[in-house]
């Protein structure tokens, strides 16, 4: 069975879980969003995607970066969200998490510098969140700024998926040169094993909900 997410409760108690950048200063500002020309790692947007959390090691990310962009918790109170976004019931994970086993989690979050801000991928273009586009209009925007520095990296690919994930779309090789305006070659020499499985995961979610 498939639970969509509750996001009540996290909106009752006022956790923050999406952030855009903070000093990192882009280089161009439109109406639909910006453009950082060199990329940023301060844009946090957990539960962007219908994709859930699979992994133990996806979930402690996910707490670490809950823990960080919501400083005025202490650990009785971060420990009691940590448990509402572990009940599969809510719909945030993919599977059952022991109880012993999210104590241990929690252990490592608390012990972790909080001051130091979670590992993360790096973003070029982020939309505004009221931004109405549509996936082809967002993916048009995509591949005419990056069509102008002749060069594909990973953070352009993962942005494009990201997009054509939350269309509710599969994504393909085929889908992402045609989004990037570039050969089905570029994306596969330019995509990681990190890069792929990412992929991989995102549309497996797609396919459950």
């Amino acid at each position: 069975m498939s639970y969509d997410r509750r996001f009540g409760y996290l909106t009752q108690r006022k956790i923050i879980y999406r952030q855009n950048p903070i000093t990192d200063k882009p280089s161009q500002v439109f109406e639909w969003g910006v453009y950082y020309d060199k990329g940023t790692y301060q844009c946090y947007e957990l539960f962007r995607s219908k994709a859930k959390i699979t992994t133990y090691r996806s979930l402690k990310w996910h707490l670490l970066v809950i823990w960080y962009l919501n400083p005025q918790l202490d650990l009785k109170n971060f420990t009691e969200v940590a448990s509402y976004l572990c009940n599969k019931e809510n719909g945030f994970v993919q599977f059952y998490v022991p109880l012993l086993v999210l104590e241990k989690i929690i252990v490592e979050v608390n012990t972790a510098d909080l001051e130091k801000p979670p590992k993360n991928k790096l973003r070029k273009i982020i939309f505004n969140d009221n931004c109405t586009l549509s996936l082809q209009e967002k993916l048009k925007i995509v591949g005419h700024i990056i069509g102008k520095t002749k060069k594909i990296s990973e953070s352009d690919i993962y942005d494009s998926m990201l997009f054509i994930n939350e269309s509710n779309r599969k994504i393909t090789i085929s889908n992402l040169s045609k989004a990037l305006g570039c050969s089905t070659r570029t994306i596969y020499r330019t995509m990681s094993k990190n890069l792929k499985k990412e992929k991989m995961l995102l549309n497996e979610q797609n396919e459950k909900v």
